[in-house]
Formats: structure tokens, sequence, C-alpha cells
């Protein structure tokens, strides 16, 4: 047993996990794609987040939440409508629009009653089931995760999420089951999911007019999906590299002052 521990964390520690994970009958390991925030120096593709709210608003908030994000966060800085104009992204305007498109529920009222009003910017994204169970139960017994932290929470992160989203569609292999109501993915852990193809060609219409192919799609909502995991990636990359090069100056400063400190002493 403690054998096995030390090769899993050796595979682990080499890059090679996806080896392991492919190993389960009609398993495959996820496709690695570059992602434009990738890096020491990568940033999010503005538009790109934009476009990844509008899947998830269109597609995936039907039975998905997104529990840890507020909508004041889509104006904050690193966020999909940053705005020079509006600094304080609780009056963004972009920001009020969207937060008001939402009911939330809200109270008691003077009455002791549950209301509903429009949503503001500090509100956050509202759950599409009032609890687990109603998931479960409009969902077929599956419980749709919520996906404020998926990126971070799944192996292999992003690139699992992209090719989840796309691995439906192939042929089942013969030493695979599906049991009705449920679909085979190559990508999904035992290669059985319970979620239905969420994304197809032309579902959606872009608001600022990209072609919306299945691999686009998909790859703007992973895109939105890993900023909301991390929606301070931005301004924690400019920080280490500000560490990094103060760190650099100073080891030039010492440097010098030891060869001033020990220029005349004999060694």
């Amino acid at each position: 047993m403690k054998m096995t521990r030390i090769l899993v964390a050796a595979v682990a520690a080499l890059g090679l996990s996806g080896i392991a994970w492919a190993s389960t009958a009609g398993q495959r390991a996820p496709e690695h794609h570059h992602w434009h925030n990738a890096g020491p120096f990568g940033t999010f593709d503005r538009q790109a987040l934009q476009r990844g709210l509008q899947i998830y608003q269109e597609v995936c908030s039907s039975c998905h939440s997104l529990d840890l994000v507020h909508f004041r966060n889509l104006g904050e800085p690193g966020g999909p409508f940053e705005s020079e104009e509006f600094p304080n992204a609780n009056d963004n305007a972009i920001v009020m629009q969207i937060a008001a498109g939402y009911m939330i529920e809200d109270g008691p009222d003077d009455a002791g009653d549950m209301f509903e009003r429009a949503g503001l910017p500090s509100d956050a994204f509202p759950a599409p089931f009032a609890n687990p169970q109603q998931a479960r139960g409009s969902n077929g017994g599956a419980l749709p995760p919520d996906l404020s932290l998926i990126v971070k929470a799944r192996s292999h992160g992003a690139d699992y999420i992209r090719s989840l989203l796309l691995g439906y569609g192939e042929e089942v292999p013969h030493d695979v089951t599906i049991a009705p109501g449920k679909h085979y993915n190559p990508y999904f852990a035992g290669a059985v999911i319970a979620m239905a193809p969420p994304l197809s060609e032309g579902l959606i219409t872009y608001a600022d007019g990209t072609e919306p192919s299945m691999e686009q799609m998909a790859e703007d909502v992973v895109t939105f999906l890993t900023w909301a995991g991390d929606p301070h990636m931005e301004a924690r990359k400019q920080m280490g590299v500000m560490v990094l090069i103060y760190l650099f100056i100073f080891a030039i400063l010492v440097y010098l002052a030891y060869r001033q400190i020990w220029a005349n002493v004999k060694h």
C-alpha cells in the first residue's frame, strides 16, 4: 500500500497523472488547451469573459449555481465589465443592469413575510434551486455542482472542463454500459455522466457577433469560470512580478554592499 502511494505521488509530480486517469475503461485524459490567462504574465480576455457570462446565464444557470460570485464582482478590477468610468463596481451601469435582471428573495418585511425585489450589485447570483433535494429531484437524482470554484476543484482544471463540454457524441465502447438517462463522456470519471450535452452548434447568439461554435463556447465559458474561481488573478500576478523585481534589485544591492565592505580584506 505504501509503495502504491509513493508511485501515485511520483506520477503526479512528473505530470503524468493523465496516464492513470485514462486507465479506467472508456475514460480519457483531458486535452491540453492554450489559455490566454495561463502563465505568470497571462491575463483574462475581457470579451471572452463577457461571452462566458452570457453562456452561463443562458445555458448553465438553469441547473448550476454560482454562489460565491456577486454581481459587483463583474465590475471590479479584473472583471468582465471593469470600467475606469465606474471605479466603484456598485455604480457600474452594466453591472446594475445585469443585477436588475434577476429577482432576489428578501425579507422578512414588516409583516414578517418574504418578498422578491430586483437584484442589486451587492447580491450574489441566485441559485436555480431552493435546496439540494429540489436540485436532485429535477435532475434525475444527480446534484449539479456549484460552479464558483469548479475549475479549481477538478483535476486538470480548465482543460478538464473544456474537454468534458466537448466530449459528448462519441461512440460508446463495448465495455461501457450506459443506463437510461445517462450519457457517455470519456472525460468524466467513470465515463458515464448524468448531465446531457449542454452545448450545440449555434446554441446562442453572441452579443458581440462572435461565431458560436462548440469550441468557442466551451473556451469562453471555461474562461469565465476560471475567472469566477480566481477573480483577483491579474492583481496577484502583477504583485508577484513586482515582488520578484524588488528581490532582484535587493540582491544586487546586497552583493554590491558585500563587495564594498570586504574589498580591502585579504581572504
